[in-house]
């Protein structure tokens, strides 16, 4: 069963992995003209492997390698001019014979557009063109009949990926750089806003005291319906926090509302933030124990040791939520 589907895909790896150990000199050579300009990457290809294309340079510009993609045919009527003097040019094709793309060539030279191309025939007319050449031919496609473009298109994109990741290391591009360029993402949210983002301040939460009843315990989570409230001491420090888990099984007694209080039910050593902790760091609080958690309690950043200042409560709804 999936006979098929199994040696495409065994294939379509053995591709990659024979492509990893072909860089080269040629690899390095491109990897040094990214590197050195400061203006913005063309990317171009026809057909599939215009598609690969578009995604190299969406992957490029992600990581701060400004980059466009060209359509060939577009380009030579009026495209060309997203080009500034030097750009560099990421040429696509598997048979180096793409007419499309060999139309534009002359006027790429006089743009003194270094020529790189990913080819799958490095002795054709657009190989023969470029200054700097990826060689990806493989003996044949992936696919049953040797036909449809499976192989070759894996590893231009594997190309891509590679080139990608070279520039980030060699940029010591870091998370929060990525991040910059994906402010509405849940990655950028996680990495560049800080729980004092996006928390409920505790004037808008419940807090209760040790000493409060069951009753006035649910009156304060109704009235603040944040799934928690803070139990707090004197000067704000916080004594514990009671969930609404809390609450339902407090309720197998009943005789709670006349004898249970806050100190009774509340969890005295909660997991908890500060309210400078990026948001990434919140949710893998909420998320990396045995069972998630929906709300944690703000700590001020510059309690005294052994003191917790409350200053409110993070939801893992509004982690999500904020920006969206």
């Amino acid at each position: 069963m999936f006979t098929a589907a199994r040696n495409l895909l065994e294939a379509e790896s053995d591709a990659i992995k024979l492509f990893s150990k072909r860089l080269d000199a040629n690899f390095q050579r491109v990897v040094e003209i990214l590197l050195n300009h400061r203006g913005k990457t063309i990317v171009c290809g026809m057909g599939k492997s215009g598609h690969i294309a578009k995604k190299i340079a969406a992957t490029f510009t992600s990581i701060g390698q400004p980059s466009v993609f060209l359509h060939p045919a577009e380009g030579a009527h009026g495209d060309l001019g997203v080009y500034s003097p030097g750009d560099p040019t990421i040429l696509l094709s598997k048979s180096g014979t793409t007419d499309e793309i060999i139309c534009l060539i002359p006027t790429l030279q006089k743009f003194q557009s270094k020529i790189i191309s990913i080819l799958g025939n490095v002795n054709s007319p657009i190989g023969y063109a470029s200054d700097v050449i990826i060689d990806i031919s493989f003996a044949k496609e992936a696919d049953p009949l040797n036909i449809v473009p499976t192989t070759s298109s894996i590893v231009s994109l594997a190309v891509g990926d590679a080139l990608a990741a070279e520039l980030m290391a060699r940029r010591s591009f870091t998370k929060h750089d990525f991040a910059t360029f994906h402010p509405a993402g849940q990655l950028g949210r996680n990495l560049l806003l800080r729980v004092q983002d996006v928390m409920s301040h505790k004037s808008a939460c419940a807090i209760v005291k040790p000493e409060s009843t069951l009753r006035e315990i649910v009156i304060a989570m109704t009235q603040f319906p944040l799934g928690a409230a803070i139990v707090t001491g004197s000067g704000d420090t916080m004594e514990g926090l009671i969930t609404e888990g809390d609450i339902r099984r407090s309720l197998k007694d009943e005789n709670s509302f006349k004898s249970v209080k806050a100190k009774d039910i509340m969890t005295k050593t909660p997991k908890f933030v500060h309210a400078d902790d990026y948001v990434g760091e919140a949710v893998k609080i909420m998320e990396s124990g045995a069972s998630q958690i929906y709300v944690l309690p703000v700590i001020d950043d510059n309690s005294e040791p052994g003191k917790r200042i409350a200053l409110g409560l993070l939801r893992l709804h509004d982690t999500y939520r904020h920006g969206a």
